[in-house]
């Protein structure tokens, strides 16, 4: 269920799909003993909430097959989570002491013992073990053997207009294993698909944006057009560059030296290292030296279609070039995964895991909470302990759908920001004036409205929200440790009186009418494949940006990693190190004219001229102080810098 993370180009996003999460798995507590099932232990979440009494019709056939994995909880789950939380908190004695993935596999992984006694329990029920690996073990069979290993009947249950097979009641494993099952995958067969948080139409089909634009915000007024809140306003950036962004964000000299930063998303663009280096080139930014761009690709793809593979090329192309623009002499390595399902998405973060390929991870897609299951909840938190105990930080676009009720009629987060072992970053509209002055932020949300006929006003100013950054509480995953103190209680107890987890945590640019300029292999209308660029944006374009100046700040300390970051990012909570945001920056309204080409790619159609008005967020708000638009804020001139060694660290 992951690939929603659109990043934003024409402004549209796409949604992502995920799943859900209960407490005690958010913080890897061994499942507890079934009191309806002497001997067994229960796999907490694996009945999904969609299986319902109501919409059940009926036993799945005994011969339809099953294929599952069995995720391995290691020879110590709540020790893990324990490390996770102490090894990245400054205020912990343990703070920074980072184990080798060697270290972590040998103190947390499952042991041998633990793996075979899983295995021949699978087998015992007549199942067919056809892979492992350090993390699960897969099998195949019919839905009686199923039944039979995990002590649950499948039915099969309308979902939508479809209807899935799902477990009737919650699975278990024989408490003789002594906790080694964390879950299981794969008894229910709904899709798990993720979204990427860009907003553009794939390089299947071109686009191209038309002008005038500003170069900088405010540079161009459109003197022709219509007044909004009372004046003229200026049209869109053409497209930041990375020598604005370093600006706005503090980079000041430093530039990543010797920090590794993976991006994961689905499939591989086939034009990617021609297209960085040509972007790089175009626009002053350091060519890239040998081997500083790297893929880490699976040997085969699925899925090509549900997934539109070439929809994610793009997502790829702004991720890559973000990074670069931002942090120039960062290692960038990309990881492909087989497909935009959650579990060809959990090797990928596996892989980056196990072989420690970096210590900074952007991912721009995810899935709305309604979609995650806790099964894959607790599959995707137990990844992310495993990196922190390591020293690597999970950075994750937080969704382009604003509170998502526009998107899916109800009020949600996307997942996997939700995680409590992630970084969530948000979006906001930047303005960078003349000369890469830092002028304002607003939480990004847009309302447009389009030109009359008559070309003298907006029609129903200011519009219909079309997009935003995703934020708010989750309903699934409690309340972390860092945000007590720090997020208001309207919005951490806004579901449960105990406290939820707020999304996000940090943010940076994402509106697509201030957006980054970035440059793709694209198809155009006449069949010619060229490179041309457009501006993009979405929290697909936050997350890189975050991930860029996170390697930084590592350079800034000296190189040592930062790990999972947001005991360290909410303990600078109203300090110089960030621009608190806030919807409303000027003390007026603000807007752009935009003015996009019919056809997507020349004015032969004729051109779309709309007026975007920033800082509206659906019912999401950015105000003084931790908000659910932009989280602690956005990096100021002092965030790198309060990483160096001088400022002194545990």
């Amino acid at each position: 269920m992951r690939s929603n993370r659109a990043t934003m180009r024409a402004g549209v996003s796409m949604a992502a799909t995920l799943p859900m999460i209960a407490g005690a798995l958010a913080l890897g507590i061994p499942a507890a003993h079934a009191a309806d099932s002497p001997g067994r232990d229960t796999l907490a979440g694996t009945k999904p909430a969609w299986a319902t009494a109501k919409a059940d019709k009926g036993a799945t056939s005994d011969s339809s097959k099953v294929s599952a994995r069995v995720y391995l909880a290691g020879r110590d789950a709540s020790g893990l989570a324990a490390y996770a939380k102490s090894v990245s908190d400054p205020s912990s004695a343990l703070y920074g002491k980072y184990l080798s993935a060697a270290q972590v596999q040998q103190r947390f992984g499952a042991t041998t013992a633990q793996v075979t006694a899983v295995k021949s329990w699978l087998k015992s029920a007549g199942l067919k073990v056809t892979g492992t690996t350090q993390h699960y073990v897969t099998v195949s069979g019919d839905v009686a053997a199923v039944e039979k290993a995990f002590s649950t009947s499948l039915h099969n249950y309308s979902k939508g207009s479809k209807t899935y097979r799902a477990p009737s009641k919650t699975a278990s494993a024989p408490d003789s294993l002594n906790g080694a099952v964390l879950t299981v995958t794969g008894l229910d067969n709904a899709p798990h698909t993720a979204s990427h948080d860009d907003t553009l139409p794939g390089p299947g089909a071109a686009f191209k944006n038309a002008g005038p634009f500003s170069s900088y915000y405010g540079s161009n007024t459109a003197t022709t057009l219509p007044s909004a809140y009372g004046k003229k306003i200026p049209y869109a950036i053409e497209g930041y560059t990375g020598k604005q962004l370093r600006a706005a964000y503090g980079a000041g000299k430093y530039t990543g030296k010797g920090v590794r930063v993976a991006i994961t998303d689905a499939y591989a663009s086939p034009t990617i290292a021609f297209d960085a280096a040509t972007y790089a080139k175009n626009h002053g930014d350091q060519k890239y030296s040998t081997s500083q761009l790297k893929q880490s690709l699976p040997a085969e793809y699925t899925q090509t279609e549900a997934c539109d593979a070439s929809g994610w090329y793009g997502e790829e192309t702004l991720d890559v070039e973000a990074v670069h623009a931002v942090a120039p002499d960062a290692n960038i390595t990309y990881v492909g995964a087989a497909s935009c399902m959650d579990d060809d998405l959990l090797d990928s973060l596996s892989k980056v895991v196990d072989n420690h390929l970096a210590d900074i991870v952007s991912n721009s897609w995810g899935d709305i909470e309604a979609n995650q299951t806790p099964d894959l909840a607790a599959a995707y938190d137990q990844v992310f302990q495993l990196g922190a105990v390591e020293g690597i930080g999970f950075y994750f676009s937080s969704g382009d759908n604003g509170d998502e009720v526009a998107n899916t009629g109800t009020k949600q987060v996307d997942t996997p920001a939700n995680s409590a072992w992630v970084t969530a970053v948000g979006g906001t509209s930047l303005a960078v004036g003349k000369g890469d002055k830092y002028l304002w932020e607003t939480g990004w949300g847009t309302e447009k409205a389009s030109l009359s006929t008559d070309g003298k006003s907006w029609t129903s100013f200011p519009g219909a929200f079309t997009s935003g950054a995703g934020g708010g509480t989750s309903k699934t995953v409690a309340e972390p440790f860092y945000q007590k103190g720090v997020v208001p209680d309207a919005l951490a107890k806004a579901n449960s009186a105990t406290g939820n987890r707020v999304v996000p945590d940090i943010s940076a640019i994402a509106d697509p009418n201030t957006g980054f300029k970035v440059g793709q292999t694209q198809t155009f209308p006449d069949g010619s494949v060229q490179y041309s660029e457009y501006r993009i944006g979405g929290t697909s374009l936050a997350s890189p940006v975050i991930a860029a100046v996170q390697a930084l700040a590592q350079e800034a300390r000296g190189g040592k990693a930062i790990g999972f970051a947001n005991p360290s990012i909410y303990a600078k909570y109203g300090t110089k190190a960030y621009h608190d945001v806030t919807d409303n920056p000027t003390g007026s309204g603000l807007a752009v004219a935009r003015v996009d080409f019919a056809n997507s790619v020349d004015a032969t159609d004729g051109l779309l001229t709309s007026v975007r008005s920033l800082g509206k967020d659906s019912s999401l708000s950015a105000v003084k102080g931790y908000d659910d638009v932009t989280g602690v804020g956005t990096p100021a001139d002092g965030y790198v810098s309060s990483f160096s060694r001088s400022q002194g660290h545990h």
